[in-house]
Protein backbone atom coordinates (compact mmCIF):
# COMPACT_ATOMS: atom_id res chain seq x y z
CA UNK A 1 0.00 0.00 0.00
CA UNK A 2 2.99 2.35 0.34
CA UNK A 3 4.34 1.85 -2.64
CA UNK A 4 1.03 2.75 -4.39
CA UNK A 5 0.85 6.05 -2.35
CA UNK A 6 3.85 6.92 -3.88
CA UNK A 7 3.26 5.43 -7.63
CA UNK A 8 0.59 8.22 -7.31
CA UNK A 9 2.34 10.95 -5.64
CA UNK A 10 5.19 10.72 -8.26
CA UNK A 11 2.33 10.55 -11.15
CA UNK A 12 0.63 13.25 -9.63
CA UNK A 13 4.37 15.34 -9.78
CA UNK A 14 4.69 13.85 -13.39
CA UNK A 15 1.42 15.16 -14.50
CA UNK A 16 1.79 18.66 -13.16
CA UNK A 17 5.41 19.16 -14.74
CA UNK A 18 4.16 18.23 -18.03
CA UNK A 19 0.90 20.16 -17.80
CA UNK A 20 3.10 23.46 -16.93
CA UNK A 21 5.91 22.84 -19.36
CA UNK A 22 3.36 22.33 -22.03
CA UNK A 23 0.86 25.70 -21.64
CA UNK A 24 1.40 28.41 -23.69
CA UNK A 25 4.21 30.96 -23.16
CA UNK A 26 3.20 34.33 -21.76
CA UNK A 27 2.34 36.99 -24.50
CA UNK A 28 5.23 38.67 -25.90
CA UNK A 29 5.11 42.50 -25.17
CA UNK A 30 4.00 44.60 -28.17
CA UNK A 31 7.43 45.99 -30.42
CA UNK A 32 7.33 49.69 -30.14
CA UNK A 33 6.14 51.11 -33.22
CA UNK A 34 2.77 49.29 -33.25
CA UNK A 35 -0.75 48.97 -31.96
CA UNK A 36 -2.42 45.76 -30.25
CA UNK A 37 -6.06 45.10 -30.66
CA UNK A 38 -7.47 43.05 -27.67
CA UNK A 39 -11.00 41.83 -28.91
CA UNK A 40 -13.35 40.64 -26.60
CA UNK A 41 -12.86 36.56 -27.21
CA UNK A 42 -9.64 37.67 -25.43
CA UNK A 43 -7.40 36.92 -29.41
CA UNK A 44 -5.04 39.83 -30.33
CA UNK A 45 -3.71 41.34 -33.30
CA UNK A 46 -0.66 43.63 -33.41
CA UNK A 47 -0.60 46.14 -36.48
CA UNK A 48 2.45 48.33 -37.71
CA UNK A 49 1.85 51.77 -36.97
CA UNK A 50 4.49 52.61 -40.28
CA UNK A 51 1.22 50.72 -42.55
CA UNK A 52 -1.52 52.52 -40.77
CA UNK A 53 -2.67 55.85 -42.11
CA UNK A 54 -5.71 56.62 -39.99
CA UNK A 55 -8.02 55.37 -36.83
CA UNK A 56 -11.85 55.93 -37.70
CA UNK A 57 -14.63 55.45 -35.22
CA UNK A 58 -17.81 55.62 -36.90
CA UNK A 59 -20.73 56.28 -34.56
CA UNK A 60 -19.15 57.23 -31.26
CA UNK A 61 -15.83 56.34 -29.49
CA UNK A 62 -14.59 53.03 -27.63
CA UNK A 63 -16.69 53.35 -24.84
CA UNK A 64 -19.73 53.30 -27.56
CA UNK A 65 -20.61 57.22 -26.64
CA UNK A 66 -20.53 59.80 -28.64
CA UNK A 67 -17.85 62.13 -29.70
CA UNK A 68 -17.32 65.34 -28.92
CA UNK A 69 -15.77 67.14 -31.69
CA UNK A 70 -15.72 70.93 -29.59
CA UNK A 71 -15.61 72.49 -26.40
CA UNK A 72 -17.04 71.04 -23.64
CA UNK A 73 -20.47 71.38 -22.14
CA UNK A 74 -19.14 73.35 -19.15
CA UNK A 75 -18.08 75.64 -22.04
CA UNK A 76 -20.96 76.58 -23.09
CA UNK A 77 -22.86 78.20 -19.50
CA UNK A 78 -23.12 81.65 -19.60
CA UNK A 79 -24.39 84.65 -21.08
CA UNK A 80 -23.85 85.03 -24.83
CA UNK A 81 -23.61 88.18 -27.09
CA UNK A 82 -24.68 87.21 -30.16
CA UNK A 83 -25.97 89.15 -33.84
CA UNK A 84 -29.77 89.17 -34.68
CA UNK A 85 -28.78 89.35 -38.40
CA UNK A 86 -29.79 92.42 -39.13
CA UNK A 87 -26.38 94.36 -37.63
CA UNK A 88 -27.71 94.88 -33.71
CA UNK A 89 -26.48 92.28 -30.84
CA UNK A 90 -28.78 90.65 -28.27
CA UNK A 91 -27.56 88.26 -25.18
CA UNK A 92 -28.21 83.85 -24.72
CA UNK A 93 -28.30 83.01 -21.06
CA UNK A 94 -27.57 79.03 -20.68
CA UNK A 95 -27.85 77.55 -17.24
CA UNK A 96 -26.31 74.62 -16.17
CA UNK A 97 -29.47 73.21 -15.94
CA UNK A 98 -30.44 73.32 -19.53
CA UNK A 99 -32.74 76.54 -19.08
CA UNK A 100 -31.73 79.50 -21.34
CA UNK A 101 -33.20 82.97 -21.77
CA UNK A 102 -33.11 84.92 -24.86
CA UNK A 103 -32.92 88.93 -23.96
CA UNK A 104 -34.68 89.84 -27.33
CA UNK A 105 -38.41 89.62 -27.10
CA UNK A 106 -37.64 87.51 -23.63
CA UNK A 107 -37.92 84.54 -24.06
CA UNK A 108 -37.16 81.21 -22.48
CA UNK A 109 -36.08 78.03 -24.12
CA UNK A 110 -33.97 74.60 -23.45
CA UNK A 111 -30.73 73.92 -24.36
CA UNK A 112 -28.65 70.79 -25.21
CA UNK A 113 -25.24 69.91 -25.63
CA UNK A 114 -24.89 67.74 -29.25
CA UNK A 115 -21.56 66.93 -30.76
CA UNK A 116 -19.72 69.77 -29.48
CA UNK A 117 -22.25 72.73 -30.02
CA UNK A 118 -25.22 73.97 -27.60
CA UNK A 119 -28.56 73.63 -29.62
CA UNK A 120 -31.19 75.68 -28.24
CA UNK A 121 -34.93 75.69 -28.61
CA UNK A 122 -37.05 78.12 -27.88
CA UNK A 123 -40.34 78.30 -27.02
CA UNK A 124 -41.80 80.38 -29.75
CA UNK A 125 -40.32 77.68 -31.85
CA UNK A 126 -37.26 79.47 -33.54
CA UNK A 127 -33.72 77.12 -33.29
CA UNK A 128 -30.31 78.99 -32.64
CA UNK A 129 -26.48 77.14 -32.12
CA UNK A 130 -23.83 78.02 -30.88
CA UNK A 131 -20.84 76.53 -32.86
CA UNK A 132 -17.23 76.83 -32.63
CA UNK A 133 -15.70 77.66 -36.06
CA UNK A 134 -12.10 77.82 -36.57
CA UNK A 135 -10.82 79.67 -33.07
CA UNK A 136 -14.35 81.61 -32.90
CA UNK A 137 -18.06 80.93 -31.92
CA UNK A 138 -20.59 81.22 -34.06
CA UNK A 139 -24.74 81.82 -33.55
CA UNK A 140 -26.91 79.79 -36.28
CA UNK A 141 -30.89 81.40 -36.44
CA UNK A 142 -32.91 78.30 -37.62
CA UNK A 143 -36.80 79.27 -38.28
CA UNK A 144 -39.40 76.92 -36.57
CA UNK A 145 -39.93 74.02 -38.50
CA UNK A 146 -35.97 73.68 -39.52
CA UNK A 147 -33.18 71.49 -38.80
CA UNK A 148 -29.88 72.14 -37.09
CA UNK A 149 -28.52 70.55 -40.47
CA UNK A 150 -30.47 72.85 -42.60
CA UNK A 151 -29.33 76.01 -44.21
CA UNK A 152 -29.47 78.52 -41.27
CA UNK A 153 -31.71 81.88 -41.90
CA UNK A 154 -28.49 83.69 -40.41
CA UNK A 155 -25.17 83.26 -38.97
CA UNK A 156 -23.67 85.78 -36.52
CA UNK A 157 -20.49 86.24 -34.08
CA UNK A 158 -21.29 84.84 -30.28
CA UNK A 159 -19.11 85.86 -27.93
CA UNK A 160 -18.79 84.42 -24.00
CA UNK A 161 -19.06 87.00 -21.92
CA UNK A 162 -18.70 85.36 -18.93
CA UNK A 163 -16.14 82.56 -19.63
CA UNK A 164 -15.81 80.35 -16.50
CA UNK A 165 -12.50 78.13 -15.96
CA UNK A 166 -13.55 74.45 -17.37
Amino acid sequence: MPNLARVAGLCSVLLVTVASGSAAPPAAKPASGSLVIVFKDGHRQSLNLAEIERIEFPGGDLSGTASTPGPSRGHFVGKWEVGDGNGRTFFISLEDGGDAMRSLGHVHGRWTYVNGEAEIRWDDGAQDAIRRVGSNFQKFAFSSGKQFTDVPDNVTSARNTMPKPI
